[in-house]
């Protein structure tokens, strides 16, 4: 089993998160999420809902890394996925990847109406 190197959590406003996607609309979309997560968020019936759990589970990430704003951290090198349980996964690119080689990041996802809480741990593999 591996030691635990960063935990974060992150809380989202879901109202808030539909009034910024209208406000800034693909723009933003396409700064922030993966083409696979425009996909499954746009497929659902209340789409700005998942766009913000996604939202703060990346948020969750990058703090559990502590970084900070350095730069290290990039919104779309975190995707989240579900796997065929519906279990959020998260899948790693580029840079975040590089940063966390040997580590396995663990997420959990809540929302309601208007509410989405992401809590994320980083687990280093020995």
């Amino acid at each position: 089993m591996g030691a635990i190197v960063g935990i974060g959590v992150d809380v989202v406003d879901v109202k808030r998160m539909k009034v910024v996607l209208d406000a800034r609309g693909t723009s933003l979309i396409r700064k922030l999420f993966t083409e696979s997560e425009v996909a499954y968020c746009a497929s659902k019936k209340n789409s700005h809902e998942h766009f913000a759990a996604r939202f703060a589970a990346k948020e969750a990430v990058s703090k559990a890394m502590q970084t900070g704003w350095s730069g290290k951290f990039r919104w779309r090198d975190v995707e989240v996925i579900n796997i065929p349980s519906g279990a959020p996964k998260v899948i790693l690119h580029d840079s975040v990847a590089e940063q966390l080689t040997k580590c396995r990041v663990h997420i959990s996802l809540s929302h309601t109406e208007n509410t989405v809480v992401a809590f994320a741990v980083i687990e280093k593999n020995e």
